[in-house]
């Protein structure tokens, strides 16, 4: 891996095992959410809206459509942004929601895919990425996270990737400093086959100049497949990312990666056809799409779990505002306590339970420089209470 960087998760629990555990489980819990019903409802009514070519009534009676769907989710009209664009003679919008991070709110996770369609209503290109973050947005609203996220739709995409491109240079670069981008996921064509068995997804790997970028979107492409096999059934393999509305962010030098079709892809004799139909795909396998990607957005925008126990509720409030920081960290792991008066120790294992560091001196600057990459538990312990949050090592 190309550097050593710390994420954290707030875990409240009693044993090493138990806290990894209850980890995974609170992602799973979330990620069982994603609920087949709205799935083919999304799909069967983003298909009966026609063909979405960028500029026509229909685009434009999507782009509310989607909308809609946010407000009846609960999202507040100031999480809304409605980017107005005209390229090559037509006019579109895209539509951005944010949900804003506790910890990093100007720092984003930005989850997108395209609603326009041309030849056909797009039922899988690309109502199937809208579906499914449309899913992600409602099961994720009330769950806090430590980084932003926004959820985009982009518009024009068929047309040359007009929305995303014009979104990059007007919106991520038009501000002073230019927006803060931990990562872009795209969703586009995740609908599979009909007469396939669909039981695996592509993660897109970033393998184009510049080169600058490629590195770090190794290890993200990695973290979307390791998330994709432990949060739905799906089994993952790697193609290059290419030709959708990561592209624009990836030429700017962000780090991008998403999800493709693994059947069909390329080869899917409906899309672009006014035959790219309901009947035609797999809402099932969209299904197991969505929950893969509720997943991996829990895991790059840092999502809390907020059903743990505290062990002792009395001192509860001070071990909920201990800080590890900077993130990401290199060599040296910084420990905020609210109440530095207060005697603590600190200790690392692994996810095993297996104790790597131990610290009882109440320093709060904590070598990390030997640890090897990986997932361990970081737990402070003031008198008898304690709390741990998940360190990824990078």
């Amino acid at each position: 891996m190309f550097k050593r960087s710390i994420q954290v998760f707030f875990l409240l629990a009693i044993s090493h095992f138990t806290k990894a555990q209850t980890f995974i489980q609170a992602y799973q819990d979330r990620a069982n959410k994603v609920s087949q019903a709205n799935v083919k409802a999304y799909l069967q009514e983003f298909e009966a809206l026609g063909v979405k070519r960028t500029g026509t009534t229909q685009n434009t009676n999507a782009f509310n459509w989607i909308k809609n769907k946010y407000t009846s989710f609960g999202y507040a009209t100031a999480n809304f942004q409605e980017h107005s664009w005209t390229a090559n003679g037509v006019s579109s919008k895209n539509l951005i929601v944010t949900k804003t991070g506790t910890l990093y709110p100007n720092k984003f996770v930005i989850v997108c895919g395209h609603f326009d369609s041309i030849n056909g209503p797009g039922t899988n290109d690309n109502g199937s990425g809208t579906s499914i973050i449309l899913e992600l947005a409602r099961i994720l609203k009330d769950v806090p996270m430590d980084y932003s996220i926004k959820f985009i739709h982009f518009s024009g995409e068929e047309q040359g990737l007009l929305g995303s491109s014009r979104y990059v240079s007007q919106i991520v670069n038009g501000t002073s400093p230019k927006m803060d981008i931990k990562v872009v996921v795209n969703l586009d064509q995740v609908g599979g086959l009909a007469t396939k068995s669909n039981t695996k997804i592509y993660c897109d790997k970033d393998q184009s100049a510049p080169n600058s970028n490629n590195a770090a979107a190794a290890l993200v492409v990695q973290e979307l497949a390791n998330c994709t096999t432990l949060y739905s059934p799906l089994g993952v393999d790697f193609d290059p990312a290419e030709s959708t509305d990561y592209v624009p962010f990836q030429q700017n030098g962000e780090i991008i990666t998403g999800f493709w079709e693994y059947e069909g892809g390329y080869n899917n004799p409906f899309v672009h056809t006014a035959n790219d139909l309901y009947v035609n795909m797999d809402p099932v396998y969209v299904y197991n799409v969505g929950k893969a990607a509720v997943g991996a957005i829990q895991h790059f925008a840092m999502a809390s779990i907020t059903t743990l126990a505290v062990e002792d509720i009395s001192t509860s409030k001070v071990l909920e505002s201990v800080e590890f920081y900077p993130n990401p960290a290199k060599n040296i792991l910084n420990l905020k306590i609210a109440d530095p008066s207060k005697a603590f120790t600190f200790e690392i294992t692994d996810m095993s339970g297996s104790q790597i560091l131990i610290n009882k001196t109440n320093s709060n600057q904590i070598d990390i420089s030997h640890l090897k990459p990986g997932v361990y538990m970081g737990t402070v312990q003031m008198e008898n209470e304690k709390i741990s949050k998940k360190i990824i090592i990078e």
